[in-house]
C-alpha cells in the first residue's frame, strides 16, 4: 500500500503526518508541486514480461503524460534480489541528489522509497505498483530500493542521455529511515 510520510528536518525518526490514502497522499503532494497518481494497466502483465509489453499496456498513460509535459524518452528498468550489483546501485541512489529534469517514475511491480527534501521538511513517498511519481527539476530528494530490491519500473526523461545527477554533498538523508 502506497505511503506518504512527512517528517521535521529536527525530527528525522518521528513522522509528524502518515497517510495511506492515494486521494490524499495525492493532494499533500500537489500542494509542494509533486506529481502522483496511480495506472491500470490496459492488458495482463507479469514480472516476466517484455519492456515492449510492459510499455503497450500503459501506452495510453504513457502518450498523456509525454503530451502533457515533454517527455522525449521512455523506458523499463527492473532489478532484482540476485542483480550482482544492487548493493552498489543502492548506495549510490541514497545520496540525496538533483536532477537537471524531473525524476518520472511509474511502479509497474515491486516497491521504491522516494525521500524529497522540501524546506524544513522530507516527504517519504513508499511508491508500490500501480503508482506514479513525478520529482520536479532540482528537488533535492534521494531514493531507496531496499536491501532486496525488486521491481519493474517505467521511466520517462526530457534528456535523452537519461539520468543524471548533480549530488548535493549533504548526508541528511542518512539521518531519515529506509525503506527496510
Amino acid at each position: 500500500m502506497s505511503r506518504l510520510q512527512i517528517f521535521d528536518l529536527s525530527q528525522p525518526q518521528q513522522a509528524r503526518f502518515s497517510s495511506s490514502d492515494a486521494a490524499e497522499i495525492a493532494a499533500k503532494l500537489q500542494q509542494q508541486g509533486i506529481r502522483f497518481e496511480q495506472w491500470q494497466a490496459a492488458a495482463p502483465i507479469s514480472a516476466g514480461s517484455s519492456s515492449e509489453q510492459v510499455l503497450s499496456a500503459y501506452a495510453a498513460d504513457i502518450s498523456r503524460l509525454k503530451a502533457e509535459q515533454g517527455y522525449q524518452t521512455v523506458d523499463v528498468i527492473s532489478l532484482h534480489p540476485a542483480h550482482p550489483d544492487k548493493d552498489a546501485l543502492r548506495q549510490k541512489f541514497l545520496d540525496e541528489h538533483i536532477h537537471s529534469e524531473d525524476e518520472v517514475r511509474f511502479f509497474v511491480r515491486g516497491q521504491g522509497l522516494f525521500c524529497l527534501h522540501l524546506g524544513e521538511q522530507v516527504y517519504q513517498v513508499l511508491c508500490q505498483q500501480n503508482d506514479l511519481i513525478s520529482v520536479p527539476a532540482n528537488t533535492p530528494h534521494w531514493f531507496d530500493m531496499g536491501s532486496a530490491p525488486d521491481f519493474t519500473a517505467i521511466r520517462l526523461f526530457n534528456n535523452p542521455a537519461g539520468w543524471v545527477a548533480h549530488f548535493t554533498g549533504t548526508t541528511l538523508a542518512r539521518q531519515f529511515p529506509l525503506l527496510d
